[in-house]
């Protein structure tokens, strides 16, 4: 069931990273698992998944959660918002395509932006859930 959530995040970083509007807001191809040291903000990391049984008693699936961070320190929200709602209409109710799994449905569940006072940058938040089922 993990290699599932594997190969979402694999197709959710190639919609995402092949999408020249997303790689412009951000100032390059500057989409991480886990940032790396110093990287130039804005940026996009993928954050928490989470994974459940989805399978019934003829079908197999799982449902997932999965969440998107943006990071910014721009003033004022707004190139955090531009970027969520960049990232949202990649995702949400796109048919993108999966190596071993097809997708049934994207939807985001939730969007927050704020301004993280601890690191001094704005934190745009995305969460969405993914059901996906064998090809």
């Amino acid at each position: 069931m993990t290699a599932s959530a594997n190969e979402l995040q694999t197709a959710i970083f190639a919609v995402l990273s092949g999408d020249t509007s997303l790689t412009a807001a951000l100032g390059g191809a500057k989409i991480f698992d886990h940032a790396p040291a110093n990287v130039a903000f804005p940026y996009l990391t993928f954050g928490r998944t989470s994974i459940y049984d989805w399978s019934t008693g003829t079908e197999n699936g799982s449902e997932q959660l999965f969440t998107l961070h943006v990071w910014s320190k721009a003033k004022g929200k707004q190139e955090t918002l531009d970027i969520m709602e960049r990232a949202r209409a990649l995702l949400h109710d796109q048919p993108f395509t999966l190596e071993s799994q097809a997708l049934v449905n994207c939807r985001m569940e939730l969007a927050e932006a704020r301004f993280d006072e601890d690191l001094a940058v704005y934190h745009g938040l995305l969460r969405f859930r993914a059901v996906t089922e064998p090809a």
